[in-house]
Formats: C-alpha cells, structure tokens, sequence
C-alpha cells in the first residue's frame, strides 16, 4: 500500500513539474515573438533566445539605478535590447556578451546604425569566458540552473556595490536586495531581482 501511494505521489509531483516548466516556457513566449528559433541544440548556448519586452529593460535599469557613471554589462545579450537602452537612455557605457553568431551581428549593426559605438558594444563571446571586473551592473536572463553555476564567477569579479539585476530567475543562495514585478505591454507578468554584492 505504502509503495503504491510512494508511486503514486511521484507521478504526480513529476506531472506537476512538467506542467510547471511548459506554464514558465509558455508565458517567456508570450512575451515577444523571438528574432529567432531558440538554439537549444548548442550545449554552449545558456538559456534560448527569448526578447525581453522593452518597458521590462527599462525598468531592470531603473531598479539597478543605472546612470552615466555605471557600466552595464548585460550576459546574453540577444539582439542587444538591454545595451542599447543603458548607453541611449541611461548614458551608461554598455556591454553586451552574445554567443550567437547571427544576435551578435545583428546587434552589432542596429548599435552602429544608432552611433552608439563609443557607449556600447558586443562581445562575440561565452559569458562564462567574460571578464567582468569592470562592470558595475550585470543584467541576467538566465535559467535558475545558469544563474547557479554563474554565481562563483560573479562573486569573484564584481566589486563591492556592483548591482546586478535577473529577470524571472533568482540566483541561488543570494537574497535580493529588492524584488519587484511589473507587467508587460501584453499584461504578462514579470519578476525582476536586485542583489548587491556586499
């Protein structure tokens, strides 16, 4: 009786989890139409592309209270929404790092095409491979599970005061400074993290 019900509850907790990460995978699409298909093939990509809405950029910079003296550096960077926001409306020296070859490129060109350059550029790069000594903001994207194995690397080179801001996922074993939700332009809700390294 015992093994049956033993069964029986992890049936039903493995259900719940499936259903959990296709409710969590669905409302990341519901967000914004990706540029592209998720690149979920390459074992060095950390999570799929998925846009962040723009009124959600605009509030993890507010959060982290970016200004002209920070420098941003967003890991995963995507079509390089975020850097461009920091350096354009934030005054920010900006730095995106983007694995793919097609979201580097292209990021690179709408930067260029807005005279950006000297405020903001991205690194075709693995952002476990990324000097971050210099970064002052650090904003995430990031599965819970990339967000975890990153976590050493950033409390080894950010400096004391550095913010970083994670969008949806928490990382494990900080405790946010703030937590905040907004929602998007399609009513979709979305939570937003700050820590500060101490």
């Amino acid at each position: 009786m015992r093994d049956a019900q033993s069964s029986e509850r992890r049936t039903l907790m493995g259900a719940a989890l499936t259903a959990l990460i296709l409710i969590l995978f669905v409302n990341a699409l519901a967000q914004e139409p990706p540029a592209q298909a998720p690149l979920l093939g390459n074992p060095d990509r950390a999570a799929p592309f998925v846009p962040t809405p723009l009124l959600v950029v605009e509030k993890m910079l507010e959060l982290a209270q970016v200004d002209k003296h920070d420098t941003v550096y967003d890991l995963g960077s995507g079509d390089g929404r975020i850097v461009i926001m920091a350096a354009e409306k934030f005054e920010a020296r900006a730095v995106g790092v983007e694995l793919d070859d097609e979201l580097f490129k292209q990021s690179s060109a709408r930067i260029a095409q807005l005279g950006l350059e000297k405020r903001a550029k991205i690194l075709h790069a693995n952002l476990f491979d990324t000097n971050l000594r210099h970064a002052t903001v650090v904003t995430l994207y990031l599965l819970t599970i990339v967000n975890e194995r990153l976590r050493p690397k950033l409390e080894k080179e950010l400096r004391p005061g550095a913010r970083i801001v994670s969008h949806d996922f928490q990382v494990p074993g900080w405790k946010p400074e703030k937590v905040e939700t907004v929602n998007s332009e399609n009513e979709v809700a979305h939570t937003l993290y700050l820590y500060v390294r101490p």
